[in-house]
């Protein structure tokens, strides 16, 4: 049983989407200055209006950790094809990390996914990623070199999927 609660975000939690999700990133310094990248995250507006934003609450409403759920021919997606979904820009506040956040906002994905009708969700990840790839391999999905891509040259983002 969780002490949290896994749901659709709401206006109101955009700008703590925001800035749990900016910090997150930092703290595991994923984004070594990279304004730009920052921006994108931070975008929560643009974010929500083009793909599924979902957050893990407290029972006071404090936003603990955010994943973005998309499906083609969202912009957001980046390697899903036709029948299959993804997931983008998981982060937990690091004070909220071992409760289970982060898996359940994936399984609500993995959810997601199966209501839409999808059979495969995917994700892509960079390679120095390897806390939440222990997480995506602990719930079942595998790795598909095949997948991987450089969104910007020499910006390797390696691939994962799982049957839904």
């Amino acid at each position: 049983m969780t002490d949290f609660q896994v749901r659709p975000a709401r206006p109101d939690d955009h700008p703590a989407v925001a800035a749990l999700t900016v910090a997150a990133y930092d703290a595991d310094g994923f984004l070594d200055g990279d304004e730009q990248y920052a921006d994108e995250l931070s975008d929560i507006e643009h974010r929500s209006g083009q793909a599924t934003l979902l957050v893990a609450a407290d029972h006071d409403g404090t936003v603990l950790g955010a994943v973005t759920f998309c499906r083609p021919p969202s912009p957001y997606v980046e390697v899903a094809r036709p029948g299959e979904a993804e997931f983008r820009m998981l982060a937990v506040d690091p004070a909220a990390r071992g409760r289970g956040v982060g898996a359940a906002l994936v399984q609500c994905c993995l959810d997601l996914a199966r209501e839409h009708g999808d059979h495969t969700l995917v994700l892509s990840s960079l390679p120095t990623m390897v806390t939440a790839h222990r997480l995506y391999q602990r719930l079942g999905f595998v790795r598909t070199p095949q997948r991987d891509h450089e969104p910007l040259p020499g910006f390797l983002l390696i691939t994962y999927q799982r049957a839904v």
